[in-house]
């Protein structure tokens, strides 16, 4: 799968430093796979979910349980779309949950 856009990760990287080699092993899982759909992808990673409207976003664990990593794939193109990544905290506050659900990320 492509990656889109992998400077945006290299940012969160700098600012999360604790959470650098927890991406790049997520970007090296998801680079080395083809995964046709949610099923395929939760086979190789089990720390995967689906949310907001017509489950858009995926929602990875980064680091643990600390980080989450929100993205939007689109399987059809093999293309994964960074839209944010946040604290755990942050993740499971309800303004943020809120936009999730809203589809506003």
């Amino acid at each position: 799968m492509r990656i889109i856009s992998k400077a945006t990760l290299e940012g969160y990287a700098k600012k999360h430093s604790d959470a650098r080699s927890s991406l790049e092993n997520w970007v090296n899982l998801i680079e080395a796979g083809t995964f046709g759909d949610f099923s395929s992808l939760k086979q190789s990673i089990g720390s995967v979910d689906v949310a907001g409207p017509s489950s858009m976003y995926h929602i990875f664990n980064i680091k643990g349980n600390d980080y989450r990593l929100v993205v939007a794939i689109h399987y059809d193109g093999q293309r994964v779309y960074i839209r944010d990544f946040q604290k755990h905290d942050v993740y499971e506050s309800e303004p943020y949950k809120k936009k999730i659900r809203e589809g506003r990320l």
